[in-house]
């Protein structure tokens, strides 16, 4: 039985009117992330950090998954337990399209979560405020439930376990900067990158002068939407060639 691996990221929503961190008139421009999405920020000033994440909830109320949301919740129904649906977005776009096995890799917007016991719940697109405690503990040492910079992500688990069991690989609107899908790439025969521009593959270890569609078999130089079918297209041929 043949499996896809599915890694999407903020070029996923944008085009459902949520703003990312890097684009021009991005939210970087009006935050410093180091304040807003950091432990380091977290202890220093809580107020301002859940003030942050309370309008990002606020945002989110009003969205609408797009066409390439609802490609992949369609691939999931047609194509049961083969699709790994992994990611890096908190939002709820693609439960809203109708996914039902969505690897949040760095948490979800919706939920609050518990600092003494780890319970997380669900406060839909409601504010966090003073009086919010566990519902299982009763704590008020109450945090939103997102991954920051300077802790881990337990789910980054799922991405090995995609790669060892999965045979196609698709990026969705990632640039590569937070989990670097050059090297995933590098495991799979066939893999597709979705993304409007070309982006140069820069790392920690500095350029290596190529750009990050060349390590892809296929490359859709568009946006999400524009891509919901082009996409479905390539994985409906993949999993019916040599079926």
């Amino acid at each position: 039985m043949k499996k896809v691996m599915i890694l999407s990221g903020a070029g996923l929503s944008a085009e459902s009117g949520l703003r990312t961190f890097r684009d021009h008139d991005g939210m970087w421009e009006e935050y410093d992330v180091m304040q807003v999405c950091s432990t380091r920020g977290w202890e220093a000033d809580r107020g301002l950090v859940t003030r942050f994440y309370n309008a990002r909830r606020h945002d989110l109320e009003d969205k609408q998954p797009n066409a390439m949301h609802r490609a992949i919740a369609e691939l999931q129904r047609r194509y049961p337990g083969q699709i790994w649906n992994l990611t890096q977005n908190v939002d709820d776009l693609l439960e809203r399209a109708g996914c039902d096995e969505v690897l949040h890799l760095h948490g979800t917007l919706r939920d609050l979560r518990c600092e003494s016991c780890g319970h997380v719940w669900d406060i839909g697109y409601d504010e966090q405020t003073e009086a919010d405690c566990c519902p299982r503990c009763e704590s008020a040492d109450v945090r939103h439930n997102v991954v920051m910079f300077g802790e881990s992500a337990p789910m980054y688990r799922k991405i090995y376990e995609a790669v060892n069991d999965a045979e196609l690989f698709i990026a969705i609107g990632t640039s590569g900067q937070v989990i670097d899908i050059v090297p995933i790439a590098r495991e799979f025969a066939h893999s597709v990158l979705v993304n409007p521009k070309r982006e140069e593959y820069v790392t920690m270890f500095g350029s290596f002068e190529q750009t990050i569609d060349a390590f892809f078999t296929d490359f859709l130089q568009m946006g999400a939407v524009a891509a919901a079918a082009p996409l479905t297209e390539i994985v409906e041929r993949f999993m019916h060639d040599n079926a």
